[in-house]
Order: structure tokens, then sequence, then C-alpha cells
């Protein structure tokens, strides 16, 4: 009987030391004709429970095939991340084993700019973007349209140019090497933003109302804004976008969401410029569908292209033009749309992904920026594959 308890004991000693040793390897393939080394890898946390045990002051740490350290994440909504880096047609493999929480330096970066009228921004090392928010209706009137910023560092700037604008040291609106906002959006959806499309016009909202940094990197910042309820023909429904931007990436992710009862049409647009642009759409066989508008080059700006990508498809496109009466200066204004048209179910947000190139940091041609936006959609119909 005591051997039996001893050898019993023993095992259970075993176990739980090969356990809390235990290390999980990640076979990441690449079905893909390109290389995918930006991609990010998702592991759902409840897939590492009873592999890889964590001991008091513990996290997971991923390691690649050279046994190097890799900057990894655990997010909001239980997932760890990682930088993929697989080569086209190649598969790499990593570990995830338990370990000391690792300091890394951070890939994106968001915050709510309380003083510069309430601005939501957000950037990776690629792009940069931002939001208005309530401070400035009273300036400037409502505009809930997405601003673009065009940067060209992988450096996160976000902080540094909102600092030196509001001390005068220099302005944002100014390329003083590292980029800067040139992108105008007044009473538009701006690059890329959604509305409900009722009636044959769009229905804008104001500017967010409230908003909850959800992560913020190394590797992804997502966050939510909530804005008031909108009157869409007599009909008010609960508005939210959540944002998503993972490092590496040309894109933003929004999801899309309206309190409807019943399905209703909606529309992302890009605001369309009077001069010599142009419009690209495409479709994957697996009904991915992608926007490309070509802004008006300027000798200032240099070429700027603006995408947007829908998983779900679209139901159409159109160019639509409206008029307002800005709420400041009481001027009217003519603004006009690309769209792509879709519908919201209810429960269901719509989820789309919007961004740009910029001619001057890695797309000199709009055909390096439609490779890069059909790869991306691509990407989403054949996604990398994970065992482990």
């Amino acid at each position: 009987m005591k051997k039996t308890i001893l050898l019993t004991a023993f095992t259970m000693l075993w176990f739980v030391s090969c356990t809390r040793d235990a290390t999980l390897s990640v076979t990441v393939g690449n079905p893909s004709n390109y290389d995918r080394t930006d991609e990010l890898v998702e592991i759902p946390l409840n897939a590492l429970q009873g592999r890889v045990l964590l001991e008091n002051g513990q996290t997971f740490v991923v390691k690649n095939s050279r046994g190097e350290i890799v900057v990894s994440q655990l997010t909001y909504d239980g997932k760890l991340i990682f930088q993929a880096g697989v080569k086209a047609k190649e598969t790499t493999v990593y570990t995830v084993s338990a370990g000391e929480p690792q300091t890394f330096r951070p890939k994106t970066y968001g915050r709510f700019i309380t003083e510069r009228k309430d601005d939501f921004a957000w950037e990776n090392d690629r792009v940069a973007f931002r939001i208005y928010g309530p401070a400035l209706i009273a300036v400037d009137g409502p505009s809930n349209g997405l601003d673009l910023w065009y940067k060209r560092t992988g450096d996160l700037i976000i902080d540094k140019w909102y600092k030196d604008d509001i001390a005068g040291i220099r302005s944002y609106h100014e390329d003083h090497g590292e980029g800067h906002d040139d992108y105008k959006v007044g009473r538009t959806l701006g690059g890329g933003m959604m509305a409900p499309y009722v009636g044959g016009k769009l229905w804008l909202n104001e500017n967010f109302a409230k908003q909850e940094l959800l992560e913020n990197g190394p590797l992804r910042t997502t966050f939510i804004l909530i804005y008031k309820d909108i009157d869409v023909d007599g009909k008010l429904f609960a508005e939210s976008r959540t944002f998503s931007l993972d490092a590496g990436s040309q894109l933003t992710k929004v999801m899309q969401s309206y309190g409807v009862d019943e399905a209703i049409p909606v529309a992302a647009g890009i605001v369309k410029r009077n001069g010599e642009d142009a419009i690209f759409k495409s479709k994957t066989k697996h009904g991915t569908a992608t926007l490309i508008y070509a802004e008006p080059a300027s000798e200032t700006v240099g070429k700027v292209y603006v995408g947007m990508v829908f998983p779900d498809g679209l139901n159409g496109t159109a160019i639509d033009s409206c008029t307002i009466t800005h709420a400041i200066t009481g001027k009217e204004e003519t603004h006009s749309h690309l769209l792509g048209i879709t519908a919201c179910q209810p429960g269901v947000p719509v989820t789309y992904y919007t961004g740009f190139g910029w001619s001057k940091y890695g797309f000199p041609s709009v055909e390096d920026f439609e490779t890069y936006i059909g790869r991306f959609a691509e990407s989403l119909d054949n996604p990398l594959i994970v065992k482990y």
C-alpha cells in the first residue's frame, strides 16, 4: 500500500512538473505565393489552458525557431497574438512557454486627446488616423469622418506631433521629415467611415460622445467610440464604432454597429475630390470586395491612395453628392463620396477595413497599392494555417 501511495504521489509530481515546463509548439503555414511577414497569428487563450501552466507573475512567452523571444500581446478578447514572419509557401515553427513578462517597444498606439478638442488618434508603424470628439463641434461644427495622417517613419509620432503643434514649435500640417496631416475631412465620411444610406442619401451623425480604450499595443490597439442616437428618416438608432489597428498594416479594422430591429442599407465612403482622381474596384473569387480611390496628386503631398476592403462583399457601389449648410459658417457646401453599399443586420456589426498608402512611404504608384489591397483581401479569404 505504501509503495502504491508513493508511486502515485511521484507520478502526480512528475505530471505537474512536466505541465509547468510544457512548451506548446505552434506551426504557422503560409498558403499564399507572397510573403506574409507582418500578419498577426492569433491563438485563443483557452487553447493554451492545460498545455502551458502559468505560475504567479508569469505570462506566455513566444520564441521563434532560433529560440529568440518575439513580440507578443495578450488581447482584451482572450487571444495571444504575435507577428508571423512567414514567407511565401513556407512554414515556420514557434513555441509558447511560461516565462517572465517582457517589455516590448510598441508598434501600435492610440489615445483620447483631451488637450486638442477631444480628438481620438491612433497609429502603427505605417499609418495614423484620427476622429473628432465632442469638444470640436462648437468650434468647427459636426464632423464624424475619418482623418488620415500621412506618416513616413516607423516611429510612433502622435504624442510628439500634438505636443509640438500645441506648443507652437511646429505644425503637424507641415512635413518636417516624418509626414504630416494634409487630408481634408469636413462634413464628410473622410477616409472610409460608414453611415446609413436610406432613401438614396447618406445620414451623417455627429462627433463621438464617449470613448473607451480596450487595449494599447504593442501589436494591436483597439477602442470603441459611442455616438448619440442617429435620426434616420424619423427613426432613432444607437450607433457605435469599434476600431482595431495591427502592427504593420496599412488598414484599420472597423466594426460598425447600429441598434436596428430590421436590416437597413448602409454605406462606407471615401470623400471624392475635384481634379484628376481615379477609382478602382475589384472582387476576389470568395466575394471579398475592394475599393481604391486615388486622390488628385499634388507637388506638396505627392500621391495618396485610400482603400477599403469588405470581407462580406458589397451590394453595390455609387458616387453620391450632397449639399449641406455648414453649422458654423452658414455657407452651403457640396461633397461627393465613393460609396461601398451593404446592409446592417440586427445584432451584427458590419466589419470592414479602411486605410491608405502614400507615395512617400512605400507606395510609389497606385499599382503598388492595388497589389497590397489585393493581397490583403486574398489573405482574409485564405488565413494563415496555424496548428498547435
